[in-house]
């Protein structure tokens, strides 16, 4: 999530990080649509695909002690998704000051239609103590190999 130079040299805002899901038969309620509870699922595999990708792991973060946990999560549904509906779900970290971190992710369409959108609060873990890390960006930070695709 660094900024690349567009044609005119300033500074332009990359594309956030998003995994595409194909909405399956099972995972709908009895009128058709994605059941509420899979939004959670999708968006957990997005921020997990991104961690990924930036070169965390679940065993590795268990190794050093630590790990991600939600806080809070709000869902906001835009617009029905059906099976067989494709879904790209993105993921982008903001960071402020303090113990938590903000993810903010959208479930759009390829069409471009929104679907939902999701905002979570976070924080890091210290798995041995059981509390919150008082830094949470400097953990990803230290962690991750690459640590832009965090807004880092």
């Amino acid at each position: 999530m660094g900024q690349v130079p567009n044609d005119e040299g300033a500074p332009a805002v990359a594309e956030p990080f998003s995994v595409r899901v194909t909405v399956r038969g099972y995972e709908t309620d009895v009128q058709g649509h994605l059941n509420q509870a899979v939004y959670l699922n999708y968006a957990e595999h997005a921020r997990w695909s991104l961690l990924q990708a930036a070169g965390m792991t679940q065993a590795g973060l268990r190794a050093r002690g630590v790990g991600p946990v939600a806080l809070e999560t709000t869902i906001r549904y835009r617009r029905e998704l059906l099976a067989g509906d494709e879904v790209d779900v993105s993921c982008a970290f903001e960071w402020g000051e303090g113990k938590t971190f903000r993810i903010r992710q959208e479930m759009r369409k390829p069409d471009g239609t929104v679907a939902a959108e999701v905002t979570a609060v976070g924080g890091m873990l210290d798995l041995t103590e059981r509390k919150l890390l008082s830094d949470p960006r400097k953990v990803f930070g230290a962690l991750a190999t690459d640590p832009g695709l965090l807004g880092l």
